[in-house]
């Protein structure tokens, strides 16, 4: 398995009792202090092989796989620390403890035979190297796991179990590429290993290579139906194509089997948060934390449901200790991107800044590096194809509905608030963001890159784009699609809706940037894990917006000011309108009381009223953001 998603409720119990027990045992037979095996004592030692004959008959009971041996080890050294056992030697302990629940295991799981039988089939040592990779992966000994797994795979190249977690290995230490080549490699031997095309799928994702990740872990349920960890790897996979219902259901699928599974119960709560109902995200976390004190996902997730106080010290506490403790790359930068969320709610700027920081190092490990070049190309081809005589031309097969209006801007620029606010007027539904146009590109490059697309394809994607809109939004006169990068594509979708409206939000430059490295995107937003790439890509974002304005006809894209949204709510809400065709509605002015999902990252915000406020949060952070500065005299 890539990650834990099963039930490990009794295994972190378990972990927690042997670690009360044993530090009981040594304090009462040595000294009143935590114990140390490292001194040598005979009487520590004895307790330490008593220690480990207990392990192996409170273990016995649990059908322990290798994730949850590793929930096990993981709350037995947490308990440690907690009793004042110092890091190493809870480390040693620990490590000491895998061993024998490894070997418990194998024991298991093979009928008994000596090393000497063992090692005349030429099985003996593979199976050693493989036990002992498992051992090291369950404790995060990322880099040593691999180099047992190498091992068995120079032993026996076609070792399926061993390409499957080699390749969890290289995830925990951030090689996620190499991790995806273990992963195909393991189908290649066995292409019905669903373990693998669970895994490859999950991996998929986290490279942000969303609808490949769809397809694998589909597949892997094709082979197991009832895998619980596709199941919720699917589900992490459709929140990020909002296909939300879908994924709601599967996680309530899983709690009906397994009503303590932690990551169930953390996606439900990032599901219930966008939906509106907090103390429900809130009360869902908790029961994960219970379940697992030391899970991430699920103290991360406290954060975002509120702004934080000073008085949350202890929250911040904990957070630091998660992430010192040996996660995989991406799990730390989940937390740290929480902690940074943190320092800023309590004015610690430089605290924030740093956590952001690390958060973002970590992040790119999973993501391609972001091509200045490409992006340069992309916005010369669309400016050259999409020009205003090729746009105020007749469109053959075009469109005449009314019925999208497009919300564009660059991420980070409130395009969630303007959708929001829109959203609340009772002829109009939000859709949200998903990724029809950048599909279409992907599909039809060829043809509507370089020249504007042809009749049939015009009604092909008028026609599917329609009904991707009744799919979310069936019985609404007009629907909102906020995906700010469309702002691309302003030119072609405009030449298969002519009628189509589009706002377009800007925010301070400098805002806008700094927002984006605070949060954390799919990795597909390569951009945004560094300063530098944000500069040159927010500079190629308003070269094309300065050319769609010039290109577009009038009265289809009219600029929504951020600042002056937030400074002069109803005068620029009645703009708005007007510029829609709507007539006005006081429920626009109200619209945190808009009861709908709002799946992006400002869910907690859109659902607060608009309070007066200047723009220049970047200011808190000018000693630490640079490259940013130089937009600051930058207008789109």
């Amino acid at each position: 398995m890539l990650l834990d998603w099963l039930n490990a409720r009794d295994a972190t119990r378990v972990g927690a009792a042997l670690a009360d027990d044993f530090v009981m045992q040594s304090t009462s037979a040595s000294r009143p202090t935590p114990p140390d095996p490292r001194r040598g004592d005979e009487q520590l030692q004895k307790l330490l092989q008593k220690f480990l004959q207990r392990v192996g008959r409170e273990a016995r009971s649990l059908e322990l796989n290798l994730f949850k041996r590793a929930k096990l080890a993981n709350s037995f050294k947490w308990r440690l620390l907690e009793k004042g056992v110092e890091p190493q030697i809870a480390d040693e302990l620990t490590q000491a403890l895998l061993v024998r629940l490894t070997a418990r295991h194998s024991e298991s799981r093979r009928p008994v035979e000596s090393d000497d039988a063992a090692n005349r089939r030429g099985v003996g040592r593979n199976q050693t190297l493989l036990a002992r990779g498992n051992a090291l992966l369950s404790a995060r000994a990322y880099a040593e796991a691999e180099a047992s797994y190498r091992e068995v795979l120079e032993l026996d190249p076609r070792s399926m179990l061993a390409c499957n977690n080699l390749g969890a290995a290289l995830c925990g230490l951030g090689r996620y590429e190499e991790a995806e080549q273990q992963f195909r490699r393991a189908i290649g031997i066995k292409r019905a290993y669903a373990d693998a095309h669970c895994n490859l799928g999950t991996v998929l994702r986290l490279r942000g290579r969303v609808a490949e990740s769809e397809a694998s872990l589909r597949h892997a349920l094709r082979l197991k139906p009832t895998y619980i960890d596709a199941q919720l790897s699917l589900s992490a996979t459709l929140v990020l194509l909002s296909r939300w219902r879908e994924a709601k259901g599967l996680l309530e699928s899983v709690l009906k089997r397994a009503p303590q599974n932690v990551t169930a119960l953390v996606g439900l709560a990032q599901i219930a948060g966008p939906e509106g109902r907090f103390a429900e995200a809130e009360s869902l976390l908790k029961r994960a934390i219970e379940v697992d004190p030391q899970g991430q996902g699920a103290w991360a997730g406290l954060v975002w449901l509120r702004k934080m106080t000073s008085a949350d010290r202890a929250w911040l506490e904990r957070a630091e200790q998660i992430a010192g403790g040996g996660l995989a790359p991406l799990e730390e930068a989940n937390i740290r991107y929480a902690m940074g969320k943190f320092c800023d709610d309590v004015g610690d700027f430089k605290g924030a800044f740093r956590s952001y920081r690390r958060a973002n190092e970590l992040q790119k490990m999973a993501a391609d590096p972001y091509d200045r070049e490409a992006r340069t190309r992309f916005g010369d081809d669309m400016q050259r194809t999409y020009t205003g005589a090729m746009l105020s031309a007749p469109y053959p097969g075009a469109s005449d509905s009314e019925r999208p209006i497009f919300v564009v801007g660059m991420p980070r620029s409130g395009t969630s608030l303007v959708e929001q606010i829109v959203a609340s007027h009772p002829a109009v539904r939000g859709a949200g963001e998903f990724g029809f146009w950048s599909d279409a590109m992907r599909r039809h490059e060829g043809a509507i890159r370089h020249e504007l697309p042809d009749e049939p394809l015009r009604r092909t994607l008028a026609a599917g784009y329609l009904r991707a809109l009744s799919t979310r939004c069936p019985d609404a006169r007009r629907v909102t699609d906020k995906t700010p990068f469309n702002s691309d594509y302003l030119g072609l979708i405009h030449a298969i809706f002519p009628n189509a409206r589009m706002l377009y939000v800007r925010r301070s430059p400098i805002d806008t940037c700094l927002s984006c490295y605070f949060q954390q995107f799919s990795t597909d937003l390569e951009f945004t894990m560094d300063l530098a790439d944000l500069v040159h890509y927010y500079r190629e974002h308003e070269r094309l917006i300065a050319h769609w304005r010039g290109a577009l006809p009038a009265g289809t894209l009219l600029d929504v000011s951020y600042e002056e949204l937030t400074t002069g709510q109803e005068s620029a809400t009645r703009r708005i309108l007007d510029f829609l065709g709507l007539e006005w509605d006081e429920r626009c002015l109200n619209f945190h009381k808009t009861e709908r999902t709002v799946m992006t990252a400002s869910f907690w915000q859109v659902r607060q009223e608009i309070y007066r406020r200047l723009g220049g949060r970047w200011r808190n952070y000018e000693e630490f953001i640079g490259p940013l500065l130089s937009l600051s005299d930058t207008r789109v």
